[in-house]
């Protein structure tokens, strides 16, 4: 099944790559990431945009996720705000691929080889996937300018494991990919472009130290078009194009002691360096653009972290503790019209400080867990927030060089009752996001308005701002259960979110923060039949705000997913799988005039694997 990213309710193909970004526990939708993510230990946010390419992972085998909710998880780096989803990837030891075609003439194939090779392992896996897509606006608002997003989708990868001896062992990888999509007109083209590249040293004897010596770099290219689309969606006219190269560096070391037999003492030190630019075109004259701006910076963090775990008998104490110092360079953002004269010629001065975050937890373990955690997290503005002013349709969001980092308190509470092939787990949670950085709306259009220019009627002008706080409580549920050959497994969230906020920000003081749903639930059911599976998945998503101050209102929605699959022989599996089954409709955005786009209709695919 295809994930949704983010806040968003649309899938990584068909969604705005901006606005992938992920978060936990209802702190706000916001396209940069709250949630650190990490693929083998090497952040994945974009270095300028603070966004995750998820597409990018299609062509990774990965061994699992562990999720940590909440922040302070000091030995994971600096950015896990709202929690921390860590990704490994896998060498498949076979010869092994994928082939799947799909509504709407979509295709989608997998293709690797992994083995041994001397002391070591080496795979090198790939993946294609393209489809024609769908219109995103719904049915009986569309327009002559409205037509299907197609998408194009590749990446290719190579990692190899070589043993040294001594219990140690190299990892290296490479691997780049590229995106290509567009949100349903004309001048809304996306492309991105990614190389990633790292080395990992590793020391892991029986007893004695341990050690992890990781180094990356990673390289980046984000172009994409806006389009202003007429209220009645009978014409449309570009808006901007974008073109963001960004950079990428870090490295991390990390030691664990011999204390008593164990290693229960994490320490270590991590750096990471982030750099990048936008460089636009806009004020369109028909197709023709009459202004550059050229806007962006650097940033730089070092932090050093403490991790210690003791377990008496049935009782586990953890303490993770973290400093960072983080120094943004100084930014800039110029204007010019084409033609070379200059409008504008900004300047912003450096600035930098030290963050302090921590956790400290307990367990009590038995047939009834019993858990508690709590914890301070913080996030360093994006290069894309400080700099950046957007459009999205006919609305503008200033950017804000002024941006303080955000920072989180925290705490939770919770069970886990293991019985027979049954368990539960519940947990209450809450949470203060202080100087939460938000798209204020400060104003309609028409008229012209500061790092934006002209806003037309009908469209909103916004900055990014600190808010005074965002406070999010809620309750988390999971269930599980086992009969016979059915594994049953539901999940429940309620989320009880609101923004304090004052000054200019106070028309939101006391509202739901946008794109926060209140419930969101899941019953998930997988059938094992020898060599027959089933998979069925029901999911709702609660309604939504889409804006701030709580004019676009996203319906509630509800939608099954379900795939059956077949095993021929051991090494060919031929599988069914449909995504929207009952075609939902699943409102995921507002554009020019109200209209509602939709979120992915029905998509029915039909494929063969094989493995040798």
């Amino acid at each position: 099944m295809v994930p949704h990213v983010g806040s968003s309710r649309s899938d990584v193909r068909s969604a705005h790559p901006t606005s992938q970004g992920v978060t936990l526990r209802g702190l706000g939708g916001n396209a940069s990431s709250r949630a650190l993510v990490l693929l083998d230990g090497v952040p994945q946010a974009d270095p300028f945009g603070g966004w995750i390419a998820w597409s990018a992972f299609d062509n990774v085998p990965l061994a699992g996720a562990r999720i940590v909710r909440g922040g302070g998880s000091g030995v994971d780096g600096a950015g896990a705000l709202a929690g921390t989803i860590s990704l490994s990837s896998t060498i498949i030891p076979s010869v092994h691929g994928s082939l799947a075609y799909g509504s709407r003439q979509s295709t989608d194939m997998v293709a690797g080889i992994g083995g041994t090779l001397g002391t070591g392992q080496v795979a090198i896996d790939g993946r294609w996937a393209r489809g024609d897509g769908f219109v995103p606006v719904v049915a009986g608002q569309r327009g002559l300018v409205d037509r299907a997003a197609p998408y194009d989708q590749a990446g290719l990868g190579l990692r190899a494991r070589v043993d040294v001896g001594g219990n140690q062992r190299i990892e290296v990888a490479v691997r780049g990919w590229r995106d290509r999509r567009t949100r349903g007109t004309d001048f809304s083209a996306s492309r991105i472009d990614g190389l990633d590249a790292s080395i990992r040293y590793l020391l892991d004897p029986v007893s004695g130290w341990q050690a992890t010596l990781l180094a990356y770099a990673q390289l980046r290219e984000f172009d994409t078009g806006f389009a202003s689309v007429a209220a009645d969606r009978k014409s449309v006219a570009p808006a901007l194009f974008q073109r963001v190269p960004a950079t990428g560096l870090g490295a991390r070391l990390e030691l664990r002691p011999p204390v008593n037999g164990e290693n229960p003492l994490r320490l270590g030190i991590d750096w990471r360096a982030v750099d990048g630019e936008t460089q636009e075109q806009f004020f369109f004259t028909g197709v023709t653009p009459g202004r550059t701006r050229v806007a962006g910076g650097s940033s730089r963090t070092i932090g050093l972290f403490a991790d210690y775990v003791a377990n008496i008998g049935k009782l586990s104490l953890s303490a993770s503790v973290r400093a960072d110092h983080w120094r943004i360079a100084p930014g800039y953002r110029t204007e010019r019209n084409i033609g070379g004269t200059l409008r504008s010629d900004d300047r912003f001065a450096a600035r930098s400080g030290w963050e302090g975050t921590g956790r400290i937890g307990a367990r009590w373990d038995g047939p009834l867990a019993l858990r508690a955690a709590a914890y301070t997290g913080w996030r360093l503005p994006t290069l894309n927030e400080l700099y950046r002013p957007f459009r999205v349709g006919v609305d503008a969001t200033a950017a804000n060089e002024l941006l303080r980092p955000e920072r989180l308190k925290g705490a939770e509470a919770g069970l886990d009752w293991t019985g027979g092939n049954a368990s539960v787990t519940l947990t209450a949670y809450w949470n203060r996001l202080d100087h939460a950085i938000a798209n204020v709306t400060l104003a309609r259009g028409p008229g012209t308005f500061p790092g934006v220019g002209f806003v037309a009627a009908g469209g909103s002008f916004a900055q990014r701002q600190n808010l005074g706080a965002i406070i999010a409580r809620g309750i988390e549920t999971q269930a599980s259960l086992t009969t016979g050959p059915l594994q049953w497994r539901a999940t429940y969230a309620f989320t009880d979110a609101q923004v304090r906020a004052s000054g200019a920000a106070f028309s939101l003081n006391g509202r739901r923060p946008a794109q926060v749903a209140r419930h969101m639930a899941s019953i998930a059911m997988r059938g094992d039949f020898g060599p027959l599976n089933i998979d069925l998945r029901l999911r709702h998503t609660g309604a939504q705000n889409e804006d701030d101050v709580g004019l676009q209102r996203l319906d509630a929605a509800t939608t099954v997913d379900a795939a059956l699959s077949v095993a021929i022989s051991e090494a060919i599996e031929v599988a069914l799988r449909g995504e929207n089954l009952f075609d939902a409709l699943v409102p995921a955005a507002f554009g020019a005039g109200g209209a509602i786009e939709r979120a992915s209709p029905r998509t029915l695919w039909l494929g063969v694997s094989v493995r040798f």
